[in-house]
């Protein structure tokens, strides 16, 4: 196995995985909450989280734990500029892969509740107030994750992305999807976390236009990436601290 389909197939199963433990808590929410929206969405957020910071944990050193098409769109992008990070070749086998664990992963999902494996979601999602809510969750995200990079504070990803999914969840309109890949996923459940195909391309383009925000976000507030031999706190009290290019 070369070391990009290694890197894909660690995509692949991240995102895979992602996708059932956000369907899979949602129907556990539903079955052990029944007719309280507010419960069902606080164990489904809270298991979303913890899964989303252990799967950074065990993928990352693969593949950088991405599980997501619009961040291995922003590294590459940042790639083009600063060097490093994602190749193109790299981006053209991750986003396959993500897609096809997200839907590999409401299957799962949906085996293991003893469930159809496919029942297309009727959940209707749409409206410029959710539209809104995923393009500030997808900013967020990709703000967050570069701001680490970029400070050489990358360690603090599985913690830092999984307490702002599990936070966006309820402080943004849509529920903070903020990911095209989970998102197509999400198509294949009528569960308590499904969204109607029809509704889809809305929340996509929503988050890519998120991304774009998150990308700007990054470039004024960290224009170049801090020297490693810099602390955080001496760079930002000192304008004139050298910056690694």
């Amino acid at each position: 196995m070369t070391a990009l389909v290694r890197r894909a197939f660690a995509e692949a199963v991240g995102t895979g995985l992602l996708v059932t433990s956000v369907i899979g808590s949602g129907i556990m929410a539903q079955r052990l909450s029944p007719g309280d929206v507010g419960l069902q969405l606080l164990e489904n957020s809270t298991a979303t989280a913890f899964a989303l910071t252990a799967l950074i944990l065990v993928m990352g050193p693969v593949s950088g734990a991405h599980f997501n098409p619009v961040v291995s769109l922003a590294d590459w992008l940042l790639s083009r500029r600063t060097g490093g990070g994602l190749s193109g070749r790299a981006l053209l086998a991750y986003v396959p892969a993500q897609v096809a664990g997200a839907l590999g992963g409401a299957v799962l999902a949906h085996l293991m509740f003893e469930l159809p494996a496919v029942t297309v979601s009727t959940h209707q999602r749409t409206g410029s107030g959710l539209w809104l809510g995923e393009v500030v969750a997808t900013a967020g995200l990709i703000a967050l994750i570069f701001a680490l990079t970029r400070t050489g504070r990358a360690a603090l990803a599985p913690p830092a992305v999984g307490a702002y999914i599990g936070a966006a969840y309820w402080f943004t309109s849509s529920t903070s999807f903020a990911n095209p890949a989970v998102t197509l996923g999400r198509t294949l459940t009528d569960s308590f976390a499904g969204i109607a195909p029809a509704s889809a391309p809305g929340f996509v383009a929503a988050q890519l236009a998120g991304a774009a925000v998150g990308l700007a976000l990054v470039g004024l507030l960290y224009p170049r990436p801090l020297p490693a031999s810099v602390p955080d706190h001496l760079a930002a009290a000192d304008p004139a601290a050298p910056a690694r290019t």
